[in-house]
Protein backbone atom coordinates (compact mmCIF):
# COMPACT_ATOMS: atom_id res chain seq x y z
CA UNK A 1 0.00 0.00 0.00
CA UNK A 2 1.08 3.60 -0.70
CA UNK A 3 0.66 6.03 2.16
CA UNK A 4 -1.89 8.72 1.27
CA UNK A 5 0.35 11.48 2.64
CA UNK A 6 2.90 10.72 -0.08
CA UNK A 7 0.53 11.77 -2.85
CA UNK A 8 -2.64 13.67 -3.68
CA UNK A 9 -5.39 12.18 -5.81
CA UNK A 10 -8.60 13.83 -6.97
CA UNK A 11 -11.20 13.09 -9.62
CA UNK A 12 -11.99 10.17 -11.90
CA UNK A 13 -11.24 9.36 -15.51
CA UNK A 14 -8.09 9.35 -17.61
CA UNK A 15 -5.10 9.85 -15.29
CA UNK A 16 -2.98 13.00 -15.25
CA UNK A 17 0.26 12.79 -13.26
CA UNK A 18 1.85 16.04 -12.05
CA UNK A 19 5.54 16.19 -11.10
CA UNK A 20 6.83 19.10 -9.01
CA UNK A 21 10.28 20.70 -9.08
CA UNK A 22 13.27 20.91 -6.75
CA UNK A 23 11.63 23.39 -4.38
CA UNK A 24 8.14 22.50 -5.46
CA UNK A 25 5.24 21.36 -3.34
CA UNK A 26 2.03 19.52 -4.06
CA UNK A 27 0.18 22.83 -3.59
CA UNK A 28 2.01 24.30 -6.62
CA UNK A 29 -0.50 22.45 -8.82
CA UNK A 30 -3.63 23.69 -7.05
CA UNK A 31 -5.15 25.39 -10.11
CA UNK A 32 -4.45 22.40 -12.38
CA UNK A 33 -6.00 19.99 -9.87
CA UNK A 34 -9.14 22.10 -9.36
CA UNK A 35 -9.61 22.53 -13.12
CA UNK A 36 -8.91 19.05 -14.48
CA UNK A 37 -10.08 16.84 -11.62
CA UNK A 38 -13.61 17.52 -12.92
CA UNK A 39 -12.91 15.30 -15.92
CA UNK A 40 -9.69 13.44 -15.07
CA UNK A 41 -8.06 11.48 -12.27
CA UNK A 42 -5.33 13.91 -11.20
CA UNK A 43 -2.44 12.46 -9.17
CA UNK A 44 0.54 14.27 -7.62
CA UNK A 45 3.24 12.09 -6.05
CA UNK A 46 5.43 13.75 -3.43
CA UNK A 47 8.93 13.19 -4.78
CA UNK A 48 11.17 12.50 -1.73
CA UNK A 49 13.91 15.00 -2.57
CA UNK A 50 15.06 15.66 0.99
CA UNK A 51 13.96 12.39 2.61
CA UNK A 52 16.08 9.93 0.65
CA UNK A 53 19.64 8.93 1.47
CA UNK A 54 22.15 11.23 -0.22
CA UNK A 55 23.51 8.28 -2.25
CA UNK A 56 20.12 8.18 -4.00
CA UNK A 57 19.90 11.94 -4.51
CA UNK A 58 20.12 11.78 -8.29
CA UNK A 59 17.90 11.76 -11.37
CA UNK A 60 18.16 8.00 -11.89
CA UNK A 61 16.89 7.17 -8.40
CA UNK A 62 14.15 9.80 -8.48
CA UNK A 63 12.90 8.55 -11.85
CA UNK A 64 12.91 5.01 -10.45
CA UNK A 65 10.84 6.26 -7.50
CA UNK A 66 8.27 7.73 -9.88
CA UNK A 67 8.24 4.50 -11.90
CA UNK A 68 7.56 2.41 -8.80
CA UNK A 69 4.83 4.84 -7.71
CA UNK A 70 3.12 4.54 -11.10
CA UNK A 71 3.36 0.76 -10.99
CA UNK A 72 1.93 0.58 -7.48
CA UNK A 73 -0.95 2.82 -8.53
CA UNK A 74 -1.50 0.40 -11.46
CA UNK A 75 -1.56 3.21 -14.01
CA UNK A 76 -1.36 1.89 -17.56
CA UNK A 77 -1.48 5.05 -19.72
CA UNK A 78 -1.66 8.68 -18.69
CA UNK A 79 -0.88 12.32 -19.39
CA UNK A 80 2.31 13.51 -17.69
CA UNK A 81 2.93 17.14 -16.69
CA UNK A 82 6.22 18.26 -15.14
CA UNK A 83 7.67 21.54 -13.92
CA UNK A 84 11.41 22.22 -13.63
CA UNK A 85 13.08 19.10 -12.15
CA UNK A 86 9.72 17.33 -12.43
CA UNK A 87 9.84 17.94 -16.17
CA UNK A 88 13.33 16.44 -16.31
CA UNK A 89 12.13 13.33 -14.48
CA UNK A 90 9.11 13.21 -16.80
CA UNK A 91 11.36 13.29 -19.85
CA UNK A 92 13.56 10.45 -18.59
CA UNK A 93 10.50 8.39 -17.67
CA UNK A 94 8.92 9.01 -21.09
CA UNK A 95 12.09 7.95 -22.90
CA UNK A 96 12.29 4.73 -20.87
CA UNK A 97 8.53 3.99 -20.90
CA UNK A 98 7.19 5.32 -24.23
CA UNK A 99 4.03 3.21 -24.20
CA UNK A 100 2.89 4.64 -20.86
CA UNK A 101 2.82 8.35 -21.64
CA UNK A 102 -0.04 9.46 -23.90
CA UNK A 103 0.87 13.16 -23.84
CA UNK A 104 3.64 15.15 -22.20
CA UNK A 105 3.49 18.74 -20.95
CA UNK A 106 6.69 20.46 -19.84
CA UNK A 107 6.96 23.85 -18.17
CA UNK A 108 10.30 25.36 -17.18
CA UNK A 109 11.86 21.91 -17.49
CA UNK A 110 15.50 21.14 -16.86
CA UNK A 111 17.20 18.55 -19.04
CA UNK A 112 19.17 20.79 -21.37
CA UNK A 113 20.30 23.77 -19.34
CA UNK A 114 19.29 25.42 -16.10
CA UNK A 115 20.66 28.24 -13.99
CA UNK A 116 20.03 26.10 -10.96
CA UNK A 117 18.97 27.66 -7.67
CA UNK A 118 20.35 24.61 -5.90
CA UNK A 119 23.91 24.58 -7.21
CA UNK A 120 25.51 26.18 -4.18
CA UNK A 121 24.48 28.22 -1.16
CA UNK A 122 27.36 30.39 0.10
CA UNK A 123 24.89 32.38 2.20
CA UNK A 124 22.35 29.71 3.03
CA UNK A 125 22.04 30.91 6.65
CA UNK A 126 21.09 34.40 5.47
CA UNK A 127 17.29 34.72 5.31
CA UNK A 128 17.36 37.87 3.18
CA UNK A 129 19.67 36.18 0.67
CA UNK A 130 17.44 33.12 0.38
CA UNK A 131 14.37 35.33 0.11
CA UNK A 132 16.01 37.30 -2.70
CA UNK A 133 17.02 34.15 -4.61
CA UNK A 134 13.52 32.65 -4.33
CA UNK A 135 11.96 35.94 -5.44
CA UNK A 136 14.28 35.91 -8.44
CA UNK A 137 12.56 32.78 -9.76
CA UNK A 138 9.18 34.57 -9.99
CA UNK A 139 8.22 37.46 -12.24
CA UNK A 140 5.83 38.74 -9.58
CA UNK A 141 7.13 37.59 -6.18
CA UNK A 142 4.07 39.07 -4.47
CA UNK A 143 2.30 35.76 -5.05
CA UNK A 144 4.72 34.07 -2.64
CA UNK A 145 3.75 33.58 0.98
CA UNK A 146 6.10 33.95 3.92
CA UNK A 147 5.33 30.31 4.74
CA UNK A 148 6.73 29.25 1.34
CA UNK A 149 9.96 31.22 1.91
CA UNK A 150 10.23 29.92 5.48
CA UNK A 151 9.96 26.30 4.33
CA UNK A 152 12.77 26.74 1.81
CA UNK A 153 14.90 28.56 4.37
CA UNK A 154 14.33 25.75 6.87
CA UNK A 155 15.24 23.08 4.29
CA UNK A 156 18.47 24.83 3.35
CA UNK A 157 19.53 25.21 6.96
CA UNK A 158 19.19 21.50 7.60
CA UNK A 159 22.60 20.10 6.62
CA UNK A 160 21.32 16.75 5.37
CA UNK A 161 18.41 18.23 3.40
CA UNK A 162 20.59 20.95 1.90
CA UNK A 163 23.17 18.38 0.80
CA UNK A 164 20.41 16.42 -0.95
CA UNK A 165 19.16 19.52 -2.76
CA UNK A 166 22.65 20.47 -3.94
CA UNK A 167 23.41 16.88 -5.00
CA UNK A 168 20.17 16.56 -6.97
CA UNK A 169 20.69 19.94 -8.63
CA UNK A 170 24.17 18.93 -9.74
CA UNK A 171 22.84 15.59 -10.98
CA UNK A 172 20.30 17.47 -13.10
CA UNK A 173 22.98 19.75 -14.53
CA UNK A 174 25.08 16.73 -15.52
CA UNK A 175 22.12 14.86 -17.01
CA UNK A 176 21.83 16.52 -20.43
CA UNK A 177 19.18 14.88 -22.60
CA UNK A 178 19.93 16.62 -25.91
CA UNK A 179 20.97 13.39 -27.66
CA UNK A 180 18.01 11.39 -26.33
CA UNK A 181 15.04 13.71 -26.91
CA UNK A 182 14.37 12.26 -30.36
CA UNK A 183 13.07 9.20 -28.49
CA UNK A 184 10.08 11.15 -27.18
CA UNK A 185 7.32 9.84 -29.44
CA UNK A 186 4.20 11.22 -27.75
CA UNK A 187 2.68 14.65 -28.51
CA UNK A 188 4.47 17.20 -26.31
CA UNK A 189 3.44 20.71 -25.27
CA UNK A 190 6.06 23.14 -23.98
CA UNK A 191 4.67 26.01 -21.87
CA UNK A 192 7.32 28.55 -20.91
CA UNK A 193 7.50 31.81 -19.02
CA UNK A 194 8.93 34.44 -21.35
CA UNK A 195 10.83 35.85 -18.36
CA UNK A 196 12.19 32.53 -17.08
CA UNK A 197 15.58 33.11 -15.43
CA UNK A 198 16.24 29.46 -14.56
CA UNK A 199 15.52 27.79 -17.91
CA UNK A 200 15.49 30.78 -20.33
CA UNK A 201 13.30 30.96 -23.46
CA UNK A 202 16.24 29.80 -25.59
CA UNK A 203 16.05 26.47 -23.73
CA UNK A 204 12.38 26.13 -24.67
CA UNK A 205 13.23 26.71 -28.33
CA UNK A 206 15.91 24.01 -28.11
CA UNK A 207 13.44 21.53 -26.57
CA UNK A 208 10.99 22.39 -29.36
CA UNK A 209 13.67 21.67 -31.97
CA UNK A 210 14.79 18.37 -30.44
CA UNK A 211 11.44 16.80 -29.45
CA UNK A 212 9.73 15.56 -32.66
CA UNK A 213 6.01 16.12 -31.92
CA UNK A 214 6.33 19.23 -29.79
CA UNK A 215 4.59 22.59 -29.77
CA UNK A 216 5.75 25.67 -27.88
CA UNK A 217 3.76 28.41 -26.16
CA UNK A 218 5.11 31.36 -24.18
CA UNK A 219 3.47 33.34 -21.39
CA UNK A 220 4.59 36.94 -21.01
CA UNK A 221 5.35 38.46 -17.60
CA UNK A 222 5.92 34.97 -16.21
CA UNK A 223 9.04 33.22 -14.94
CA UNK A 224 9.78 29.61 -13.96
CA UNK A 225 6.46 28.25 -12.63
CA UNK A 226 3.60 29.28 -14.96
CA UNK A 227 1.05 27.03 -13.24
CA UNK A 228 1.62 29.07 -10.04
CA UNK A 229 2.31 32.51 -11.48
CA UNK A 230 -0.31 32.68 -14.24
CA UNK A 231 -2.68 29.76 -13.55
CA UNK A 232 -5.53 31.00 -15.77
CA UNK A 233 -3.27 31.49 -18.79
CA UNK A 234 -1.49 28.20 -18.14
CA UNK A 235 -4.75 26.25 -17.99
CA UNK A 236 -6.09 28.01 -21.08
CA UNK A 237 -3.02 26.93 -23.05
CA UNK A 238 -2.98 23.29 -21.94
CA UNK A 239 -6.77 22.74 -22.09
CA UNK A 240 -7.11 22.06 -25.85
CA UNK A 241 -4.00 19.87 -25.75
CA UNK A 242 -5.38 17.75 -22.90
CA UNK A 243 -8.81 17.35 -24.49
CA UNK A 244 -7.60 16.80 -28.06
Amino acid sequence: MIEKKTYIEKGKGEPIILLHGLFGALSNWESVVSTYSKTHRVIIPKIPLTEINVEKANLRSLTEYVKKFINKMKLKRFILIGNSLGGHIGLIYSILNPKKVIKLILTGSSGLYENSFGGSFPKRGDYDYINDRVNHTFYNPDILTKKYIDEIFSTLNDNAKCLNIITIARSAQRNNLAKKLYKIKCPTLLVWGLNDTITPPSVAHQFNKLIPKSKLAFIDKCCHAPMMETPLKFNKIIKPFIYS
